[in-house]
Order: structure tokens, then C-alpha cells, then sequence
């Protein structure tokens, strides 16, 4: 269940908007496995009926460090990071419904293609993008969001 509250009424290019918030108490925020609380994101917000995912790069969390080979095998261990942490919210890969993609190289599009195509059934709805640089010189970075998984209760 959604809840929110006015804080504010306005206008915005001629039209009217209202501003709300989230009662925080609604949303579940995941730290990274392993954080002593000092990470400034959470790698994951579970709220109403979505799991947010932050963007993540090809980190190999038994080395802490981007997987070596360049665009393939870090789009393959950024893939597997997802999946950990979509598991860990309760969900896969099946729930994901859009992922943004953000390339240090566009012309490297179809060789994460092929990788990124390998981890799904259904294609999400997904944006890539070409950024001038990422974090820890990667390649690339995936962004999720997903449906939270239906109770079987």
C-alpha cells in the first residue's frame, strides 16, 4: 500500500502539481553485503511492489575488483551481481522490468549485448547510454528496476 502526503501545491509550466512524500517507514533499504554502514547508497529500495536497484559495475566481490578481459566478462559479473541482489530482496531475474546500461564506450553496445541477452527469458525495457566515465575505470554499469515477486501465502 502507497502512502503519501501533501507537503505542497505548485505550478509547473502552466501546470498544477502536487508534491509528495513517502512515508519512510514504508521502504526497506538493502546496504551492500558487507557494509559497516559507511556506504553512501543503498544497493537496493524495496518499496510498494518494486525493487530499485543502484547501478552496479563487474565487481568480483571474492576479489573486490572489476573482472579482467574488459566489456564481456564485466557485463557478465555486473549480470551476476544483479542476480545476487535481486535475490537477496526475494527476487530473479524474471521479475526485472527495465534496466538502464551505462557504456564508458557505446561502440561496445553489441559485445555487452551478447552477454546481457544470455541473462534474461523476457527482455525487459531497457535505455544504454554513453558516458564520458564510470566508477573504478569500468566499462560498464547496469541499473534495475523490478517487480517484487507475488506472496504465495
Amino acid at each position: 500500500m502507497r502512502i503519501t502526503s501533501s507537503i505542497g501545491t505548485g505550478l509547473l509550466l502552466g501546470a498544477a502539481f502536487t508534491v509528495s512524500t513517502v512515508a519512510a517507514d514504508e521502504a526497506e533499504y538493502l546496504a551492500p553485503p558487507g557494509d559497516d554502514g559507511s556506504a553512501p547508497y543503498s544497493q537496493a529500495v524495496l518499496y510498494d511492489d518494486f525493487i530499485l536497484l543502484s547501478g552496479m559495475l563487474g565487481v568480483d566481490p571474492a576479489t573486490g575488483q572489476l573482472a579482467a578481459g574488459g566489456i564481456g566478462p564485466e557485463t557478465q559479473q555486473t549480470l551476476v551481481n544483479i542476480r545476487g541482489a535481486l535475490a537477496r530482496a526475494g527476487a530473479s531475474m524474471d521479475d526485472v522490468l527495465k534496466c538502464t546500461v551505462f557504456l564508458a564506450d557505446i561502440g561496445e553496445w553489441g559485445a555487452m549485448n551478447a552477454v546481457y541477452t544470455t541473462f534474461f527469458n523476457q527482455m525487459p525495457a531497457r535505455s544504454a547510454v554513453g558516458v564520458s566515465g564510470l566508477g573504478l575505470d569500468a566499462r560498464v554499469e547496469i541499473e534495475c528496476m523490478a517487480a517484487m515477486p507475488e506472496d504465495d501465502d
